[in-house]
């Protein structure tokens, strides 16, 4: 099977990022580990594009041509694009319909009345787009993998002198990344330290003007190339200069320690004592009357955090971070026929970017947790599991373990099945109209 053309737009590879740290290195320009303790979560970095190993910045990963394919070539739906206007958001009405006879899907976005609303002064945010534009799919996947935290990539398109929200906050860490154009950043301290998702700027929004109106402590124009870390919490707003801006804008979900406190509230349900009514009659307005249940019950929490076993934690952890970093597509097709023609001297490997754990289900079974589900297998088939892991391609016919290549084969087409492998055929290469395949 053939692709019309690379993930990237026509004669343009995929970007491909298989060393360890490379996609940090794109948005940070100092060591990780100094970028891990004096900025991680504490302080902005502005990294400049010559500071930064790819001198041609960041239109490999979204264009403007790119964005413009997006806009009118690939059927876009809500809510994929927002578009704001004066610090508010446009309803998605103005610029969505039907796609015409065989799609007449209400919400597809509309190009000419995009246009119409770009040209009269209003931003346009593509979202999504880990999830809509191969190249980001994969550098996100590998940026992700840097920083231990799921990842969403949005792209903010601004007409010239034009500004599309109001000085804010995020409650997520961000990378901004200038693709094109110039764009003038102001950045303020926190008005509140390390927000989380319920704590929007909405809700302090006269803290937020107030502190807008003083000195900054970042006033940077962005230049193409150019790369800004910001902590969630850290107020900023951007505003195009002389020519259109487009950027791109790296969010990072991450955990935080409320996160785990949520996970052993919700474990506590286990506990009798603290699943118990409220006294009969109890007037829960009266602090009086509600102190000694209290008492009783702050005592009860802390009998049952010493008994939570860290397993336990972990799993619902687990179980809510690991569904949010989805690992490298798969070629349905390709697969497919992988499974048919499987003998035992191919080579499969471990889907990139899947995460996963092995273990014991008693004497006799062994369980592989993925991002989305739990798969049993015999026992004897731990060996062969173990060294697919280890994240290095493996022939079926040197699976261990398992007694013959019989059931090695069953094994391995289980698992290419199960998306858990992919066959490994070194990268994947994609083939542009009359030229040579590129990788």
């Amino acid at each position: 099977m053939t692709h019309s053309q690379p993930p990237g737009g026509p004669d343009r590879p995929a970007v491909l990022h298989s060393e360890p740290g490379a996609a940090l290195r794109r948005c940070a320009a100092i060591e990780t580990e100094k970028f891990a303790t004096g900025h991680w979560g504490r302080a902005p970095l502005l990294s400049r594009a010559a500071e930064l190993p790819n001198p041609a910045g960041f239109t490999d990963l979204l264009s403007p041509a790119d964005a413009d394919e997006l806009l009118s070539r690939r059927g876009l739906r809500t809510p994929f694009l927002r578009i704001a206007r004066n610090g508010e958001l446009v309803p998605a009405a103005r610029y969505t319909g039907g796609g015409g006879a065989g799609a007449e899907i209400g919400d597809q976005v509309l190009d000419e009345r995009v246009l119409e609303l770009y040209a009269g002064g209003a931003t346009l945010v593509l979202q999504g787009l880990h999830r809509l534009w191969p190249p980001l799919t994969e550098f996100t996947r590998h940026l992700a993998a840097d920083v231990g935290q799921p990842l969403q990539v949005n792209a903010y398109l601004t007409p010239p002198d034009s500004q599309g929200f109001a000085t804010h906050y995020d409650t997520h860490d961000v990378f901004v990344l200038q693709v094109d154009g110039r764009k003038h950043w102001r950045i303020h301290a926190p008005v509140l330290a390390d927000p989380l998702e319920r704590q929007p700027w909405g809700g302090r929004a006269d803290e937020v003007g107030a502190v807008a109106d003083g000195t900054p402590a970042l006033d940077v124009v962005l230049e193409p190339g150019d790369a800004l870390y910001l902590p969630r919490g850290w107020l900023h707003s951007a505003q195009a200069q002389a020519e259109s801006s487009l950027h791109l804008t790296v969010g990072v979900r991450a955990l935080t320690r409320y996160t785990l406190v949520e996970e052993l509230l919700a474990l506590a349900a286990e506990d009798a004592r603290l699943r118990a009514g409220l006294p009969f009659g109890l007037d829960v307005a009266d602090p009086e009357a509600i102190e000694p249940v209290l008492t009783e019950t702050v005592e009860a929490l802390r009998d049952w955090l010493h008994r939570v076993e860290p397993a336990a934690v972990a799993d619902r952890l687990r179980r809510r971070a690991w569904p949010a970093s989805r690992p490298a597509p798969i070629r349905p097709l390709a697969q497919a026929a992988a499974v048919d023609t499987l003998d035992a001297t191919a080579r499969i490997a471990l889907r990139d970017g899947l995460r996963c754990r092995l273990r014991a289900d008693g004497d006799e079974r062994v369980e592989l947790l993925t991002f989305d589900r739990t798969i049993s297998f015999p026992a004897q088939c731990a060996p062969a599991l173990r060294t697919l892991l280890e994240a290095r391609p493996v022939q079926v016919a040197q699976l261990p373990g398992l007694d013959d290549d019989a059931d090695r084969l069953v094994l391995a087409r289980r698992l290419l099945r199960e998306a858990i492998a992919v066959p490994a055929a070194g990268p994947q290469r994609w083939r542009s109209p009359g030229g040579p395949a590129a990788s």
